[in-house]
């Protein structure tokens, strides 16, 4: 038998934040069977017998082992929580999209489309954008109906 290469050894205080996040059942299903992979790699269960008690796939305790190794116990929750994401749409341009999407369409049209609505955002002058994709547009508008062209 092959050593593993992510080995989990969790401190009395991992192990016991672990514990009580397991108890509570407050979470998501995923993340508790990735705190209960954790605990059950802590006693020294292999892969195999970790699929069998906590009814995981084959591959989910690797997986697990692997992010834990390289992001400690946060690596239970699935998304990373130095994510870098800043929306390109503030609430003046949201403002300015709702804006334009309740006006007339241009020439030639009987509606605005997402597409369209995305063009004239860019080249309006108060707002910079480089771009905007048409689903950033339609996302926002489905937050208010009032506004969608479609």
């Amino acid at each position: 038998m092959s050593r593993k290469k992510y080995v989990v050894d969790l401190s009395s205080e991992e192990r016991s934040e672990l514990e009580e996040f397991v108890s509570k059942g407050e979470h998501r299903a995923e993340d508790i069977t990735r705190a209960r992979i954790l605990l059950k790699a802590d006693d020294g269960l292999t892969d195999a017998e970790i699929c069998e008690h906590v009814g995981c796939g084959v591959g989910t305790p690797h997986r697990a082992r692997k992010a834990y190794t390289k992001r400690g116990i946060a690596a239970i929750h699935r998304r990373k929580p130095d994510r870098d994401y800043t929306p390109k749409l503030d609430g003046r341009g949201e403002a300015h999209l709702v804006a334009l999407a309740c006006s007339e369409p241009p020439e030639g049209r009987t509606r605005w489309t997402y597409a369209l609505l995305a063009d004239r955002l860019v080249t309006l002058e108060e707002i910079e954008f480089d771009s905007i994709s048409e689903e950033t547009v339609r996302q926002r508008l489905k937050k208010r109906p009032e506004a969608t062209p479609l």
